[in-house]
């Protein structure tokens, strides 16, 4: 269980990088974005694009963070009626059924960026349009082992770290 932990500390410690490099570009080019537009009347054509194309990066990164963290939404009303054994047995559940939807909107938007990658559609000065929206099924991807993570560690009675169980 140790080396579980160990791999969902290190996918987190990455996610967690990614995440902040993202979030310092965005800041930045926003702020040189508003200089630009309200300083010298001028912008850059394609920041508002790659802003968008960020911010769908850093939803994504951030949902696995909290989910690594046990931070995710969730609605605990009826579970503090529970038992602690069938509250183990339904969070342990719960995760797993997160896990096989997050599996199958992988595929779905792997299909997606197949599609994209078929069309050859670019944004940014010829950049692929795929190469931005791979997050899309590595987002649900990182979703999905997360929760598979939290469901092996809930059923051996091990909580998770972060957050709240």
């Amino acid at each position: 269980m140790n080396l579980l932990k160990s791999i969902d500390k290190a996918l987190t410690r990455a996610e967690e990088i990614v995440l902040i490099t993202l979030l310092t570009v965005m800041v930045v080019m926003s702020f040189l974005q508003v200089v630009l537009r309200n300083v010298f009347s001028s912008g850059i054509l394609w920041a508002d694009i790659l802003l968008r194309h960020i911010l769908l990066w850093l939803g994504f990164l951030g949902a696995a963070i909290a989910t690594s963290e046990n931070r995710h939404i969730n609605i605990d009303s009826v579970r503090r009626f529970l038992s602690p054994r069938i509250r183990l047995a339904t969070e342990v559940m719960t995760n797993l059924f997160a896990a096989a939807i997050c599996i199958l909107l992988a595929s779905a938007a792997w299909e997606f960026v197949q599609g994209e990658i078929a069309d050859r559609r670019t944004v940014l000065e010829g950049i692929p349009s795929w190469y931005f929206q791979s997050i899309i099924p590595v987002g649900f991807g990182l979703l999905a082992i997360h929760f598979i993570i939290r469901a092996i560690l809930r059923s051996r009675g091990q909580a998770p770290e972060g957050g709240h169980v």
